[in-house]
């Protein structure tokens, strides 16, 4: 059977005032940052993609502005794709920070999307899991802290969007696109999960008052690099975040780091994956078994959608 889908989230593309501050941020989280000025594109160590472009000039309400993503298919699913998704959505100009290539269309939420042929960036198997450290009897298994190594990010795992509607908006990258619901808790929050094999989600969409990124989500080895990863942000002055914990949709171990404009960086290990030809056992779930499993009290600035003109 075919399936007509994206295979991966290619890009998030968002503005800020200032990007000065974002250089040391990024570059301390462990990101491949290619400074070209006026514009940061977001990267692995070890791989030649950027999931995300940060731009620099916003002067609109909020701090900062979701402007569009970008999801990639297969070569063969272009035509069919671009025909569904414009019996869907209405069509617009390419955004100015974007390009021409593929088709554009508006979601109702109001920001952009692009559709391009395009490489499979988003895994369609997991990553291996970091092997257990193994030391002979009567030696410490955990390094000194002065041989600790700085954590880098394997890839981008997902994002999470705020939405004033999010069942609406779920319904919209099903329908277009071709995500698939994983799991949901009301019309608080949805998770969405590649048809050709991803992490549990590609995509998540949680409730707010407008439309917004909540964070990107960076795949690491292991909970023990989700633990090095907040004390390396800590330790260089990122003091505001959340962790370390477990998430019970997804079921993964997370820390995350605010970043200089409200949002966060996830360090993210051990997520579900569903892989192609999966049906996923999509439940909704009651709200208090669908955030974490254990962790410490969530801050009171976790859940604020900076990009709305009472957070500006």
């Amino acid at each position: 059977m075919t399936l007509l889908a994206v295979h991966s989230l290619d890009a998030v593309v968002f503005q800020v005032r200032d990007l000065e501050p974002g250089r040391r941020f990024y570059a301390t989280f462990g990101l491949r940052v290619d400074d070209q000025g006026q514009r940061l594109r977001l990267g692995a160590h070890g791989h030649d993609h950027h999931w995300a472009e940060v731009h620099d000039g916003w002067t609109g309400p909020g701090q900062k502005h979701l402007h569009f993503l970008r999801f990639a298919c297969h070569e063969a699913d272009f035509e069919a794709l671009r025909a569904r998704c414009l019996a869907h959505a209405p069509a617009c100009d390419p955004h100015p920070l974007g390009d021409a290539r593929g088709c554009w269309f508006q979601h109702p939420d109001g920001y952009a999307i692009q559709l391009v042929v395009g490489p499979v960036t988003s895994p369609t198997l997991p990553l291996p899991v970091a092997p257990p450290e193994v030391v002979p009897l009567g030696q410490g298994k955990s390094l000194p802290r002065s041989a600790v190594k700085p954590v880098q990010p394997r890839r981008l795992s997902h994002a999470l969007l705020f939405s004033p509607d999010v069942p609406r908006s779920a319904q919209f990258f099903l329908q277009t696109v071709g995500l698939k619901v994983s799991d949901s808790s009301g019309d608080l929050i949805y998770f969405l999960h590649g048809a050709h094999g991803s992490d549990h989600h590609m995509l998540g969409l949680v409730k707010s008052e407008g439309p917004g990124l909540h964070h990107l989500s960076w795949d690491v080895a292991s909970v023990h690099q989700v633990g090095l990863g907040m004390e390396q942000m800590l330790q260089a002055g990122f003091t505001r975040g959340w962790g370390v914990g477990r998430h019970v949709l997804g079921s993964n171990y997370f820390y995350y780091a605010q970043d200089p404009w409200g949002s966060f960086c996830e360090f993210s290990h051990d997520i579900d994956h569903i892989p192609a030809g999966l049906e996923w056992p999509a439940r909704d779930h009651p709200a208090e078994d669908s955030f974490y499993a254990w962790g410490p009290a969530v801050p009171d600035y976790f859940t604020v959608n900076t990009e709305l003109d009472a957070a500006g």
